[in-house]
């Protein structure tokens, strides 16, 4: 999945062309091919940041790294914002910091690319159940604090098209979601289930809100898209009421901390998960190995985590 689909134009016939047949030739894994024309698409606009991407991405198909990381570069000096998400592949070149990899311009690019397929595709295509799974977590962790399944303030990060807004119907008081997608958020408001959505980043969404004011904060694979955890963690405890939980699904790893996986997601260990838990001031509730989603017919590994304030 990759934010690259939407169609753009350099402003001359000769160099769009030339781009649909890299991006062809690419796809069909000419790679040389892709970088001559790429190459050329330069020469006529040699600030059309997909050209350079393609360039670079092409180059290290290729093993010409140097070329790889200097067009790379120049897409991403072109494009800050990295809409096309050239920062991924600098940091698979070694070029870049892992945790520096994913930044919220690539986010939003690839889930507005997403969105009209997003359902279809994640509960069909990838088996996705991270919502199910979440809810049904909860409904235990409830049992095991004796308390009802029922919420006040949930806050959804992001919320996406509303799949976990759709398990807890009936559930919470009032629910709240925020996604950096806007057209994400269009999809989110057609299920009428939210009484706010937001657009924007989760921490700066959850820095926006009143201390102890939430029941329940939940995020289902959001955090795959997010590096280190600790203000996204000590945020959630503050705006949860004593006693509210915290849940959510992460991809795993073995080891400590997280890594960047080839599938351009981060993967966080138990360990980690659980040591940040604690320096925040969480109880642990349920920490479970779990997987949310396939890949290739695959089962992703993956931690279904329940903490209470």
């Amino acid at each position: 999945m990759s934010p690259t689909t939407t169609v753009r134009s350099t402003g001359d016939f000769r160099a769009d062309r030339r781009y649909e047949y890299a991006r062809a030739a690419f796809d069909e894994g000419d790679f040389e091919a892709a970088a001559d024309l790429a190459r050329q698409v330069i020469e006529l606009a040699p600030d059309f940041a997909p050209a350079q991407a393609m360039l670079g991405r092409s180059a290290a198909e290729l093993g010409l790294r140097d070329e790889a990381v200097n067009a790379l570069r120049q897409a991403l000096a072109l494009e800050p914002g990295d809409a096309l998400g050239v920062r991924l592949d600098l940091a698979k070149l070694g070029a870049l910091a892992p945790d520096e990899a994913i930044t919220d311009g690539y986010v939003r690019a690839l889930f507005d690319d997403y969105a009209p397929k997003f359902d279809r595709h994640l509960t069909k295509s990838l088996a996705y159940r991270g919502p199910e799974l979440i809810a049904d977590a909860l409904r235990r962790a409830c049992s095991k604090r004796i308390r009802d399944y029922r919420f006040g303030l949930t806050l959804d990060l992001g919320c996406g098209t509303g799949l976990m807004a759709q398990e807890l119907a009936g559930c919470c008081d009032t629910i709240e979601g925020v996604d950096l997608s806007p057209r994400m958020l269009e999809k989110a408001e057609k299920t009428k289930l939210y009484n706010a959505l937001h657009e924007g980043e989760l921490g700066a969404f959850l820095s926006g809100r009143r201390t102890s004011e939430a029941d329940l904060v939940v995020a289902a694979d959001v955090f795959v898209y997010m590096a280190a955890l600790d203000a996204a963690f000590r945020e959630a405890h503050r705006v949860l009421k004593r006693e509210g939980l915290f849940a959510f699904t992460v991809q795993a790893h073995e080891g400590e901390g997280f890594v960047l996986g080839e599938d351009a997601r981060y993967a966080h260990s138990e360990l980690y998960l659980r040591r940040l838990a604690d320096d925040t001031g969480f109880a642990t509730v349920i920490v479970e190995r779990v997987s949310t989603r396939e890949d290739r017919g695959v089962p992703v590994p993956g931690l279904l985590v329940v903490l209470q304030r």
